[in-house]
């Protein structure tokens, strides 16, 4: 009962507010630090391709709004700078390594972990607390889940009579 509800709330709102619904969506999915909707940006993609719209615009829609909502995870990284100069002989050394990463290859770092389906929070907080370049992370970010979610959306698209026979 809650479950067709919550379906029915989702298709109304993305029927209504179309690319702006798959927008905002994966923009507020992937604001939140380590306790994701897992597969909810995939599932609002699927849900919005099988309505019927246009697959390449519903991956850019999803691909810039995740981008904007892993932004808050730089940001925690970047918010402890302070912990980071107080407790700065106490950081493991793995960490230190990786993020001295970021000034080597933080770009193509930033970029394929964007394009894979990995937990991401952990590389924005690593990319914050390295002070790496916010408009690279956020370029390499939108360029990475761009192409996953265009990608996924036409996989979609093309799976999607399948897919639907679930739903019937």
């Amino acid at each position: 009962m809650v479950f067709e509800s919550l379906l029915l709330w989702a298709q109304q709102f993305i029927t209504e507010a179309s690319y702006f619904a798959v927008f905002a969506a994966s923009a507020v999915i992937n604001s939140t630090i380590f306790i994701g909707i897992i597969g909810g940006t995939y599932a609002i993609v699927l849900f919005a391709v099988g309505l019927g719209l246009n697959p390449l615009f519903v991956g850019l829609s999803a691909g810039l709004g995740s981008a904007i909502g892993e932004l808050t995870g730089y940001m925690v990284g970047l918010g402890s700078e302070v912990s980071i100069e107080k407790y700065e002989k106490k950081i493991p050394r793995i960490i230190k390594k990786l993020m001295k990463l970021f000034t080597n290859v933080g770009f193509w770092v930033v970029f394929v972990a964007a394009l894979l389906p990995l937990p991401f929070d952990v590389i924005g907080i690593l990319g914050g607390m390295s002070k790496y370049d916010l408009k690279k992370f956020f370029i390499a970010t939108v360029i990475g889940r761009i192409i996953r979610y265009v990608a996924f959306a036409y996989a979609g698209y093309s799976l999607f009579p399948f897919v639907k026979t679930f739903f019937d």
